[in-house]
């Protein structure tokens, strides 16, 4: 009888050994770790270190037609001249208020119809109301210039290489021939009034439609363009001109922006970031 007590006690304890072995562990004995927020490839702040940026802003200006230049050796090129006009700074947008580094100018002297939200800042940067007003990114808050500092035309260095915007003429509705160059139907051979046609636009039965972004007869001109590369010619700051070698954007008396070369000049954070631990970017340049 004891031997068999002794056989149930012991089974009965390597039963509860094999129990306590198969027992979990609590999950508050577990310490919490926090885990870290993943970054967002399309946020602000990543878009930031993307973008290719210039270290400071450029200027705004006013086409005022075309000139002959000539050089000291006798060669002539076709160029631009700008009026640089009341060019000044009306804010400074920072990184910890706004989510980036951007100058806002304003030019030409504005008297009358201007907004109450204008007008407050105009009133704060203690300059006069500005018809046209403008923005322009710059990669830190070194490029950051005083409110209300007037920016003329020497502004820009003669000989260097700049970029310049602006809205283009608009030409209308314009056919395809205008619009995109095509070369239009004969003349002859039984075509009845559709020489300046552009053709076929889709198949009958394939692809049964016209595809989107066909090159068609519609509106012309009036978009945003930026010629690139421009050399400065000329700059004298008390005139107020500015003259730029080649052709710029939009009609006469229309609003430019000028600013350094971005292909030259420009780069974005994270270039400058692999620069400086010398990862590919640098050796690829």
């Amino acid at each position: 009888m004891l031997s068999l007590g002794f056989k149930r006690a012991s089974v009965a304890r390597s039963l509860e050994f094999t129990r306590t072995v198969a027992q979990l562990t609590s999950i508050h004995a577990v310490p919490s770790v926090k885990t870290p927020v993943g970054r967002v490839n399309h946020s602000l702040e990543a878009s930031n270190e993307r973008k290719c940026l210039l270290t400071r802003p450029g200027l705004l200006g006013i086409k005022r037609g075309m000139i002959t230049w000539f050089t000291d050796s006798g060669e002539s090129y076709a160029a631009t001249v700008i009026e640089i006009d009341a060019c000044e700074v009306i804010q400074n947008k920072t990184l910890s208020t706004d989510g980036y580094w951007s100058v806002l100018l304003g030019q030409v002297d504005k008297l009358k119809n201007i907004s109450e939200n204008n007008l407050k800042k105009f009133e704060q940067a203690g300059v006069t109301p500005k018809h046209h007003i403008a923005e322009f990114r710059i990669r830190d808050g070194s490029g950051l210039i005083p409110v209300g500092t007037e920016l003329r035309a020497d502004y820009f260095a003669v000989g260097q290489q700049v970029d310049i915007k602006g809205v283009t003429k608009g030409k209308g509705f314009a056919g395809p021939m205008k619009r995109w160059g095509f070369a239009g139907l004969p003349a002859t051979h039984g075509v009845s009034l559709a020489h300046r046609s552009h053709g076929a636009m889709g198949g009958n039965q394939t692809p049964g439609r016209v595809l989107p972004g066909k090159k068609m007869a519609g509106r012309m001109g009036g978009k945003n363009c930026t010629v690139f590369n421009n050399q400065v010619l000329y700059a004298n700051g008390d005139e107020g001109i500015l003259i730029v070698k080649g052709q710029i954007p939009g009609p006469n008396k229309s609003f430019v922006k000028i600013r350094d070369a971005l292909k030259l000049y420009g780069k974005s954070l994270l270039r400058i970031k692999h620069e400086k631990e010398g990862g590919v970017v640098a050796s690829s340049s």
